[in-house]
């Protein structure tokens, strides 16, 4: 009966977060230790605390810009010009896919039309997407996130009300998610005047999307079928980490999240991988070396200092905490990332908790992790002295 209740609240719950809407609410998570950071190092430079144990930072780092940070606590573990503006690319499409992907149901089909790919830049990357053709909503994320192709993210936009009303939702959904350094111009990720975003801002919109079952899926696909003339053909991910192509490796246990290059931006990329139950988070934007590969190889070597630091890193920062519905017991809300699967020990994504973004209305409550997980410490206890005492009256 206990489970069939709570099954039941939390039924209740998601079909009054469907009905109502939900806003995000934006709250700073606290980082280790005993006083709270403000959310991420604002200050310029590198900074990453020297304490005894940790290990040095890679050496030959040339990004303009990069963070590391743990996508479950939220801590930042180093980073360097966190906050400094700089144009995306491609890696915007991860805030194209929070605001838009909860939408439409993966299996919606939309017939393309000369209106849905009006505007597509010059030299955009496309996966193929062709007027009067039929695709479903989860091909052309397929073709979103593995070809990084603008094609597919037009059909989505015109699909969401036009190109302004969703660049407009996702400038809103950046406010809502605590990333202030970011502006929308063109929801692709391509080069137009005024649009940046930060390491900060990008890692911040990863980790709302990895809690996102459709999204942590699809980021971490790395081949798929899409629909072709005379059939299907099959399409590759261009993040080389992931694939492990172009003279790289797959990185081990990477799960994501998106690369990107422009002219303007030079090459960028996000990327989360999981290891030993810890799941870290890096951005990388713009590495100034002109090494083949840079942008993949200095990711490659700041995940690798983080896993190394072994959980003994002294943070330098936060990331806003996203709370996602759980429904159990006196935990209402958890942190992103908090439930993850042994899929990842086989090249599959990790599953989360599924991240709800609506147009508004009810707001969902956001606690401070302290809190949240001092909460859920209390309600495990309470569990597991229950089933003390089951067992010991033989049930």
């Amino acid at each position: 009966m206990a489970i069939d209740a709570r099954v039941s609240q939390k039924a209740a719950a998601m079909t009054l977060i469907a009905v109502a809407g939900v806003s995000l609410t934006s709250i700073p998570a606290v980082a280790h230790g005993s006083t709270a950071r403000q959310p991420a190092a604002a200050g310029a430079g590198v900074q990453a605390v020297a304490a005894p144990g940790t290990p040095r930072l890679p050496g030959g780092l040339s990004a303009l810009s990069w963070m590391v940070a743990d996508a479950d606590t939220g801590s930042v573990l180093a980073a360097k010009n966190a906050h400094r503006k700089l144009p995306p690319a491609s890696t915007l499409k991860t805030l194209f896919a929070v605001t838009v992907l909860p939408k439409f149901p993966s299996g919606s089909v939309r017939r393309v039309s000369t209106a849905d790919l009006a505007g597509i830049g010059s030299g955009s990357s496309v996966v193929g997407v062709k007027e009067g053709r039929r695709y479903s909503v989860a091909d052309l994320w397929r073709g979103v996130f593995l070809r990084s192709g603008n094609d597919a993210v037009h059909v989505l936009a015109a699909m969401n009300g036009g190109w302004r009303t969703t660049a407009q939702e996702m400038q809103e959904t950046a406010r809502k998610l605590g990333a202030r350094d970011t502006t929308v111009k063109s929801p692709d990720g391509y080069d137009a005047p005024g649009q940046v975003s930060s390491a900060y801002d990008l890692s911040v919109f990863a980790r709302a999307g990895l809690a996102n079952d459709d999204f942590a899926r699809y980021c971490a696909t790395s081949r798929a079928a899409f629909p072709g003339a005379g059939g299907t053909t099959m399409i590759e991910n261009t993040n080389r980490i992931l694939v492990g192509s172009h003279g790289l490796s797959r990185y081990p246990g990477i799960i994501g999240v998106k690369n990107g290059y422009t002219s303007k931006a030079g090459n960028t990329l996000i990327a989360a991988a999981r290891r030993n139950g810890r799941t870290l988070l890096v951005t990388v934007l713009n590495p100034q070396s002109n090494a083949t590969n840079a942008v993949y190889k200095e990711a490659g070597s700041l995940l690798d200092w983080g896993f190394d630091t072994d959980g003994k890193a002294q943070p330098v920062g936060t990331l806003h905490a996203v709370r996602t519905p759980d429904g159990d017991g006196d935990a209402p809300l958890r942190p992103v990332a908090a439930e993850i699967t042994g899929a990842e020990a086989h090249g599959g994504p990790p599953r989360r908790s599924t991240l709800v973004l609506g147009a508004g209305g009810a707001g969902v409550a956001a606690l401070g992790l302290g809190a949240l997980l001092g909460r859920w410490r209390q309600a495990r206890g309470r569990r597991r002295q229950g089933e003390g005492r089951r067992r010991s009256l033989g049930r």
